[in-house]
């Protein structure tokens, strides 16, 4: 099992509409970078954890959690000419751009960058990285212990 971080704009898409989707399922459409869509493609599986992050907004952070709840597919977005997201260089035969389909499990407490900085556990953190703008990122699994069992509230 792996572990990762996505981030999200809660415009788009946040954690209250994951848990209010149909089987709190949402397609985690508009990834247009590669490392991110490898990410997807090559190394996620159907049941790892995902730290849900609200991102481009007033209080960025881990807003819940997650899991992985598909195979990577075809983003339909990049064919729509009509979305944000609509790449005219992609082909149907061999599209670009791929997603994931991500399961919200709980809503958490915001765990904003500030607090995720004050962490020793957490200072190898990619999404801590100056410079960092990856909407899809890595987490080790004592990172995601720490903040699971450490930051995060247990359900009550």
């Amino acid at each position: 099992m792996r572990y990762w971080l996505m981030k999200s704009e809660p415009d788009e898409a946040s954690i209250d509409d994951a848990l209010a989707a149909q089987g709190k399922t949402i397609a985690w459409t508009g990834v247009r970078n590669y490392q991110a869509r490898n990410f997807m493609r090559d190394d996620m599986r159907i049941g790892d954890g995902v730290l849900f992050y609200h991102s481009s907004c007033a209080e960025p952070g881990i807003a819940g959690l997650a899991e992985v709840a598909s195979a990577a597919y075809p983003d339909p977005t990049q064919f729509d000419r009509k979305s944000p997201y609509y790449d005219p260089k992609s082909d149907q035969e061999n599209p670009r751009w791929l997603l994931v389909d991500v399961k919200a499990m709980r809503k958490t407490r915001l765990i904003g960058l500030s607090e995720l900085r004050e962490q020793s556990q957490l200072e190898d953190m990619i999404i801590l990285r100056r410079g960092n703008r990856l909407s899809i990122t890595p987490v080790t699994p004592a990172e995601w212990n720490f903040i699971v069992n450490k930051l995060i509230p247990k359900k009550t």
